[in-house]
């Protein structure tokens, strides 16, 4: 007799806790997808940096390219066709 009130009680607790946890999750929800839509916006300089890595990279095989067809074709290379496109 004396464990159906304990349990009563216990079983309070479960249920305040669950009520707890599932308003603290509907407040920080708002802010969770705020925070990922500005994550996708903006760039970090990592990012920037990566970014213009691959650029060099990708003027410089082209330089690479252009300086072999040059020589191929016994002419000058035209390095122009290797600038980034803005």
């Amino acid at each position: 007799m004396l464990l159906v009130p304990l349990a009563a009680l216990a079983l309070t607790g479960c249920v305040a806790k669950t009520a707890i946890d599932t308003a603290v999750g509907v407040v920080t929800l708002p802010v969770k997808v705020a925070s990922a839509g500005v994550d996708a916006v903006v760039t970090t300089q990592a990012e920037a940096d990566q970014k213009r890595g691959r650029q060099i990279r990708r003027q410089e095989e082209c330089v690479g390219k252009e300086e072999r067809k040059a020589r191929k074709q016994d002419r000058e290379p035209d390095y122009e066709k290797c600038e980034p496109k803005h």
